[in-house]
C-alpha cells in the first residue's frame, strides 16, 4: 500500500477544525450537534495520524494557527463580523510563527503513514 504524506493529515485536521467551528455557530438541533461531534472526532483522528510522523509541536502549531486565522476569516465572510488591522497583523504573526517553527524543527517525516 502506498504511504501517504503526513502533511495531508495536517491539512485535513485544519479543514475539519474549521468545519466544527462553523458548526458551533450554526447548529440548532440535536442532530446538528451530533454531526458537529462526529466532525470533531474525525478532526482529532486526523490530528493523531499527523502526529505519528511529524513533530507534535509543529502539527499542533499549524492546527492552532490555521484554526485561529481561519476562524477570523470565516467570521468576516460568513458571519459579517469586522476584520481589523490588528487581527490581520495577528494572523500574519501566526503564519510567520508556524513557518519559522517548521523551518527550525530540522526533521523530515518518518516515512509516512500506512
Amino acid at each position: 500500500m502506498k504511504k501517504l504524506n503526513p502533511w495531508i493529515f495536517v491539512v485535513l485536521t485544519c479543514v475539519f477544525e474549521l468545519l466544527w467551528v462553523y458548526g458551533f455557530n450554526t447548529a440548532s438541533t440535536g442532530w446538528h450537534w451530533g454531526l458537529v461531534a462526529g466532525v470533531i472526532g474525525l478532526d482529532f483522528y486526523f490530528l493523531t495520524k499527523a502526529c505519528q510522523s511529524l513533530p507534535t509541536g509543529t502539527v499542533y502549531a499549524v492546527f492552532a494557527a490555521a484554526g485561529s486565522a481561519g476562524t477570523v476569516v470565516m467570521d468576516r465572510f460568513l458571519f459579517d463580523e469586522t476584520l481589523s488591522a490588528g487581527q490581520l497583523i495577528c494572523i500574519a504573526l501566526l503564519i510567520c510563527g508556524v513557518v519559522i517553527l517548521k523551518l527550525s524543527d530540522g526533521k523530515e517525516p518518518s516515512g509516512g503513514i500506512r
